[in-house]
């Protein structure tokens, strides 16, 4: 039977810096939560976000006014919204993981957004018996114009890995392998900004 995993939808947890936009941010957020079918126990969660946004608010109004130490309350203000924020973003992050499979719209409809993840797909490599009796060919995807490939293989299901001379191209023939073993195989590309990941495994029965 084959199972498929949900991917985790996580929660951006990057709030705006400048105070008005944050203003904003935490009154759309406490907004996003009230009343909202996903988030029936947010009422304490809003209550902080409110009475920290209420804080804030007063204290850059007297800031503007160039109040004596109203810039130092300020930013104690600041401090505790982005406190009750955070809060907030754990608290819609939770509810958001025991429900995968709805992850994605409950992080939105309390108006945040959701972290876009990169794909990241193992190199497409296959491995067949040689010309030689003894040998492999091994085939890898090019994955860039000026690329090095390095190889391994094992004798045993991966354990242990023995190093085969590198090419510049995406292909090589591994010769003199003993005839019978089931040989595991796998390579990564090296380019200019490093190496890669090790491909997936593959497997084949030396013939």
């Amino acid at each position: 039977m084959t199972t498929t995993s949900t991917p985790r939808s996580v929660a951006v947890g990057k709030f705006p810096t400048s105070v008005p936009a944050l203003l904003k941010f935490a009154q759309a957020f406490a907004s996003g939560l009230t009343d909202n079918a996903n988030f029936p126990d947010s009422a304490p969660i809003v209550a902080s976000i409110n009475t920290a946004y209420t804080a804030l608010n007063t204290a850059e109004t007297a800031a503007k006014a160039r109040t004596q130490g109203a810039v130092a309350a300020r930013n104690v203000e600041k401090g505790n919204l982005l406190t009750a924020l955070h809060a907030g973003k754990s608290y819609v992050q939770g509810k958001a993981d025991a429900n995968p499979a709805q992850g994605q719209a409950i992080i939105e409809s309390s108006s945040l957004t959701v972290r876009k993840t990169a794909i990241r797909q193992k190199a497409v490599f296959a491995a067949k018996p040689g010309a030689v009796s003894g040998s492999v060919d091994l085939t890898a995807k090019v994955v860039a114009r000026r690329s090095s490939y390095e190889w391994d293989w094992s004798a045993d299901g991966g354990k242990t890995w023995t190093t085969l001379p590198s090419t510049l191209q995406a292909k090589t023939t591994v010769p003199n392998l003993p005839v019978g073993t089931i040989a595991s195989f796998r390579f990564r590309p090296v380019t200019k900004a490093g190496e890669g990941d090790w491909s997936q495994i593959v497997t084949l029965l030396i013939k």
